[in-house]
């Protein structure tokens, strides 16, 4: 989606899914065209923040937020444990790029189904217990989005200088 595509006039639920749809192109966007090797180039020292890793969060982002809180499903994450709490972005010197493009594609395929089913009052639990609503974990996920794809934009301006959406 483009950004000029997303509704100016439309109903809350519409354009909060537009937005979401729209960063998660933009983070698409940011990855495409690149090697597996240019996929694992860390931001700037100390960090170890890749867009590969960045992938692997946002896959378990979704997962947790909609699989997880939304529809009360019984999973863990992907790449994090509660070994590992930053798995999806230490693990990647060997991980398979497609894998995880496939997988967060997939994540993301499966959140869409969860909010056709609900509305957006429609609630769920995080894992303190804390009950929080469809619409506020779109607000969310616009967020999260928003601020790692500042990172991406940054990382993929060093990898091969390419900026914008």
């Amino acid at each position: 989606m483009e950004y000029d595509e997303i509704p100016r006039n439309d109903d809350e639920r519409i354009t909060l899914l537009a937005f979401l749809d729209w960063q998660r192109g933009t983070l698409a966007l940011k990855c495409a065209g690149l090697s597996p090797d240019q996929m694992r180039i860390a931001s700037v020292p100390p960090s170890n923040l890749t867009l590969l890793g960045l992938l692997r969060h946002m896959a378990d982002v979704e997962r947790g937020w909609f699989r997880r809180t939304l529809a009360g499903e019984d999973i863990d994450d992907r790449y994090g444990s509660d070994d590992d709490v930053d798995g999806d972005f230490d693990n990647v010197a060997t991980a398979d790029v497609d894998e995880a493009m496939a997988n967060w594609r997939e994540e993301c395929g499966l959140a869409d189904e969860i909010m056709s089913r609900r509305a957006l009052e429609a609630t769920g639990y995080q894992r303190t217990g804390r009950e929080v609503s469809m619409r506020w974990i779109l607000n969310h996920m616009i967020e999260e989005y928003s601020r790692h794809n500042g990172h991406a934009d940054l990382i993929r301006q060093a990898i091969d200088g390419a900026t914008g959406y």
